[in-house]
Order: C-alpha cells, then sequence, then structure tokens
C-alpha cells in the first residue's frame, strides 16, 4: 500500500506521471478477462510497471501530443490558432516509429485523413466515441484559468475540439469535456466528497452549449436538429454514466471489476467513470488505485491511465513512486510539460 495523508505540489506533473504509469501497468493488461490476468500476474495482478524505460502506450503518446500542440499554439487560444498544431501533432504521432503500440483504428483513420489535408470535421470519424477521444484530454484540464486568457468556457471548448479531430460522436465531446473538467477540480483542490454532484452540476449545466467558435458545422454530419440537440446527446450518455457512478459509489466494492458497474471503457464516457471509479475507491492510495485500475476486463490502459491522471491531480508528485517516476518513458518531456504549468 502507498497511501498519502498530506497532498503534495507539482499537481501539473503528477497528472502526466500519473497518466502514463497508469497506462504502463494497464498495458500488460488490456485484452485480458480478470480469471486471465491474475493467471499471468499472480495472486493480485502486477503491482509495478516493469522495465527501463517502462513502456507506455498511444494513450501517453497521444496526451504528450496534445500538451505540445497547447505549448505550440499561438495565444489566445481559438480554433484558428489551435487546429494546425493539433493536426500537426496527430499526423506526427500517426506517422513515428513509436507509434506501434496497438494504436486505435480511428485514431489512425482520422489522422489519415487529416493528413491528406482535409477539414477536420470532414476527416473525423463522426459516429465514434471512442476513449481514444478523452484518454488524451489530461493537459487540457491543467490550462490555468486567466493565463492567456483561458477561461472555463475556453477549456471547455479546447477539450471538445481537440477530441472533435478524431472522434466526431457528441459523447466522445462531451465526456473529454468532462474528464478535463474532473482534472482542473482536482488540481485546484477540489474535495473527493463532493467531487460526484459537482461534475454532475457540471454537465448538466452544459446539456445545451455547443461551442460554435471551435465545432463548426460538425453537428451537421449526425442528421439532428440543431447544434443543441447534437451536443445534448454526448451529456444525457454522461449523466447516465454519472448514475452507474454513484450507485458503485454506494457499495465500495474494491474486489469486484470495476467494469461491472460503470464500463469496459472502450468508449470515452465509460473510460471515465471506471477510470474515475477506481480513484475514488482509493483516494487515500494512489498506488493501490491504478494497480485495481490494471485488473479490469475491459480497456485497462486507458482505464488505468485515468485514474492515474485523477489521483496525481488529486496529490501531487508525492503520489507515485520515484523509482517509477525515474523509468518512465518519455520521462524529459512529460516533466517538461509539468513544468509548464505547475
Amino acid at each position: 500500500m502507498h497511501p498519502i495523508t498530506v497532498k503534495s505540489i507539482y499537481h501539473a506533473s503528477a497528472t502526466l506521471f500519473g497518466l502514463a504509469l497508469g497506462d504502463a501497468l494497464g498495458a500488460k493488461t488490456e485484452f485480458l478477462n480478470v480469471a486471465e490476468i491474475l493467471r499471468t500476474f499472480p495472486p493480485h495482478g502486477p503491482q509495478e510497471p516493469k522495465g527501463n524505460p517502462i513502456l507506455v502506450t498511444d494513450d501517453t503518446q497521444m496526451a504528450l501530443a496534445v500538451g505540445e500542440a497547447l505549448l505550440k499554439a499561438e495565444r489566445p487560444y481559438t480554433a484558428r490558432t489551435l487546429e494546425e498544431p493539433l493536426r500537426r501533432a496527430f499526423i506526427d504521432w500517426s506517422n513515428s516509429p513509436d507509434n506501434n503500440r496497438a494504436p486505435g483504428l480511428t485514431c489512425m483513420r482520422a489522422c489519415a485523413n487529416l493528413e491528406r489535408g482535409m477539414p477536420w470535421y470532414e476527416a473525423t470519424v463522426a459516429t465514434s466515441k471512442g476513449c481514444g477521444a478523452n484518454m488524451r484530454v489530461a493537459p487540457v484540464g491543467l490550462l490555468p484559468l486567466g493565463k492567456d486568457s483561458v477561461t472555463d468556457t475556453t477549456r471547455a471548448a479546447i477539450a471538445q475540439f481537440q477530441a472533435a479531430l478524431t472522434h466526431g460522436h457528441p459523447t466522445g465531446l462531451a465526456a473529454a469535456d468532462l474528464t478535463a473538467a474532473t482534472i482542473a477540480d482536482l488540481a485546484n483542490g477540489g474535495d473527493v466528497e463532493g467531487l460526484p454532484g459537482r461534475l454532475r452540476a457540471y454537465a448538466q449545466s452544459q446539456c445545451t452549449v455547443y461551442h460554435t467558435d471551435w465545432l463548426g458545422p460538425l453537428w451537421q454530419r449526425a442528421g439532428v436538429r440543431s447544434p443543441e440537440a447534437f451536443i445534448a446527446r454526448g451529456w444525457d450518455e454522461c449523466l447516465e454514466v454519472l448514475n452507474r457512478l454513484d450507485a458503485a459509489l454506494q457499495v465500495m466494492d474494491r474486489e469486484s471489476d470495476p467494469c461491472l458497474a460503470t464500463g469496459e471503457g472502450w468508449v470515452a464516457e465509460e473510460a471515465f467513470a471506471t477510470g474515475l471509479l477506481c480513484f475514488l475507491l482509493f483516494p487515500h492510495d494512489p498506488v493501490a488505485a491504478i494497480r485495481r485500475a490494471a485488473v479490469t476486463k475491459g480497456d485497462s490502459d486507458s482505464i488505468a491511465c485515468l485514474t492515474g491522471a485523477f489521483a496525481g491531480a488529486h496529490f501531487g508528485m508525492e503520489a507515485w513512486p520515484q523509482a517509477w517516476v525515474s523509468r518512465i518513458e518519455y520521462h524529459e518531456r512529460l516533466a517538461r510539460l509539468g513544468a509548464a504549468w505547475d
């Protein structure tokens, strides 16, 4: 156990390193059910990430792409200033020799369309709400309010916009927004006990907010009557999964697979909810939280990367064993990105 009783500083760095460490731990168990995981990593599943460097997956790679695009973009952020840095970062990722970690098909298809020069709202996979939309969004949640004219509304729009370049389904957009809002809440000292209620209130407040200046004509691809009706579909699904999260928190079952309560995480709203559930099941033990997230039958690396990001945002760098942090792949890039916002 690695219980934490006092929160430390460097919450941005801790978010990013937590994301990467969770990703690495869950990478070994993705595509396995719980029984297979326990047979492969007896008796309790993987307990620590192995290797030097500790290898991550496309989840961390794409989070770095989003974060580095944010640093390169002209400020203040608009769709005009951010589209090209994001497009270039995603294309560079898709063509990288390091992109050999079972990348998501939606991301690869959309990146190929972006590389062909298609408008982003045509390049995106309009029917996809896969977890690629939000497993990479943590850097957006770390943007400091007030700096570079960033507001709550700007942050929400950016979270949805980075998702929309590859995943055009409204639930992918809403789940990315909700994930970034969770990171921001925890990194700024939000208490764990009240978090689910604050997230529900936030989701309800956003139900008909379509960020037209950022999302443009995307809504028209869904065949709905209005942009408000488009985005409401996504928030409705996020509110439904928050209901499932609330039910799971009433039980606080730390032994059963969390996927049974909030879903297997292949889609964005379930990855968010199951990643958050694993954190909330172990609110004082971030290492136990990512271990729990890795022993899941679903998209274990994406679930665990989100669990690690939430835990890191809440606790700061004290959350993670230094021996793990020092060996994680892309250590210098993660540290540089974290330092920009700590």
